[in-house]
């Protein structure tokens, strides 16, 4: 798949534990997870926008593009 999820480089960048992350962003772990190892086909904007604001990052930052 070209999109790569960065979202552990993040969370490591900013030292925020999964459960912390997925309790500031009002998600589940599960789910959190899921999209952290790129288990999901799709993330609603308002998802990504609240992980941004928590994070303190760009959408670039947790999503990349990069051809096969």
């Amino acid at each position: 798949m070209p999109i790569i999820v960065n979202l552990d480089v993040m969370m490591a960048r900013r030292k925020m534990k999964m459960k912390d992350l997925a309790d500031a962003v009002d998600i589940s772990q599960t789910n959190l997870s899921l999209l952290k190892n790129s288990h999901v086909r799709g993330i609603r904007f308002n998802t990504l926008a609240k992980l941004c604001k928590v994070l303190d990052c760009q959408p670039g930052d947790i999503l990349e593009y990069k051809e096969d």
